[in-house]
């Protein structure tokens, strides 16, 4: 967790700690922005009263955007949903058996009154980005360093560019291959 003065907090929620390596990528882009998180395992199916806890509290305990990331049935971002009033990102995980298709339509496709913003398969990053964009509509100081976040992706494109057209494809892939 990054400490931050702001009362503005992001609770970063999956089903399994093996779905850790991809929520991490959320977590990233909250701390390089200077957004307070915390992260948690709960299995909406393993747990559900504790998870029933976590989400009806969530909004008392200063959470404005929950990012939860689930695989296969994947019920835990739109149980959220149902608990949380403020905004739900659902992340659906990569599965073996249907490649995350089934996460993914499972977070997707739910019912009137009970949305759940939803990102690409495995797009915690994207999930980071967009709690932060969403705490930006308030916060300006915020806003500032997403734009700053932007210029730094657009300046790593162009410097690959660049590189590209001095080297040449070829070459440039060599280097890629290390």
């Amino acid at each position: 967790m990054t400490a931050s003065k702001d009362v503005s907090k992001v609770g970063i929620v999956m089903g399994s700690d093996s779905d850790l390596h991809i929520m991490a990528e959320a977590a990233k882009v909250l701390e390089e922005l200077g957004i307070e998180y915390d992260m948690t395992v709960i299995s909406a199916h393993r747990m559900p009263n504790k998870f029933f806890d976590y989400a009806s509290s969530a909004e008392d305990k200063g959470y404005k955007v929950i990012i939860a990331g689930a695989g296969g049935a994947a019920h835990l971002p739109g149980m959220t949903a149902a608990l949380f009033s403020m905004p739900v990102i659902g992340v659906p995980i990569m599965t073996k058996s249907l490649g995350g298709i089934d996460s993914l339509y499972s977070i997707v496709q739910m019912p009137s009154g009970v949305p759940v913003a939803t990102v690409s398969i495995n797009g915690a990053k994207n999930a980071g980005l967009l709690a932060a964009k969403i705490l930006a509509t308030s916060k300006p100081e915020l806003l500032d360093k997403i734009k700053e976040y932007a210029a730094k992706q657009k300046e790593n494109v162009n410097d690959k560019d660049n590189k590209l057209q001095e080297l040449g494809y070829e070459e440039y892939l060599k280097g890629m291959d290390n």
